[in-house]
């Protein structure tokens, strides 16, 4: 073997290494975000999920990442819970379908994962009944806490599949069909 493809080799090995260790510790490693958006002509609906780590809601809503407060899906979640995730998610988050904002309303969340990995999901639905022409969606969730925070976008439109990530300087991405 050739020096360069040792240091080759040592440089695919520590990039593992490096992408790794964050995975094993308690606090989820990355700032990130996950949205899916899906829409289908023969159903003329329109389905956002959002998957957001728990302690970045907390911190963004009541500015402590371990607030039971809100107890977002528990037995003894806040009365105001929704209305403030909604006030939160409309400051930074929103699809717009032919240049009409959509009315987020929350169909269901639920909590998955454990610990500092916990994350609570999001879904909202949209009637659509005209075809689509645009798409612009603006994902800056929690860019206003991190530096760092990444968003990813799938967008699946009639089984054709598109992907983004929007960050803090770049929020918004506008699709024409």
């Amino acid at each position: 073997m050739n020096q360069k493809s040792i240091m080759s080799t040592w440089r695919f090995f520590a990039l593992i290494v490096v992408w790794w260790i964050p995975f094993s510790a308690n606090a989820h490693p990355l700032r990130l975000s996950l949205c899916e958006v899906e829409y289908s002509s023969k159903a003329k609906l329109v389905t956002i999920n959002l998957k957001l780590f728990l302690t970045d809601v907390n911190e963004a809503i009541v500015f402590d990442p371990y607030s039971k407060e809100l107890a977002f899906c528990q037995p003894n979640e806040s009365e105001r819970a929704n209305q403030l995730l909604l006030n939160y998610l409309n400051r930074f988050f929103y699809i717009k379908v032919n240049n009409q904002r959509v009315d987020l309303q929350i169909k269901s969340k639920k909590l998955k994962g454990e610990g500092d990995n916990t994350a609570l999901w999001i879904c909202f639905e949209y009637s659509q009944l005209s075809p689509l022409k645009t798409l612009e969606i603006k994902n800056a969730v929690f860019t206003d806490l991190f530096f760092d925070q990444n968003n990813i976008v799938y967008i699946h439109i009639n089984n054709k599949s598109k992907s983004l990530m929007l960050d803090k300087k770049k929020s918004v991405h506008l699709l024409k069909f």
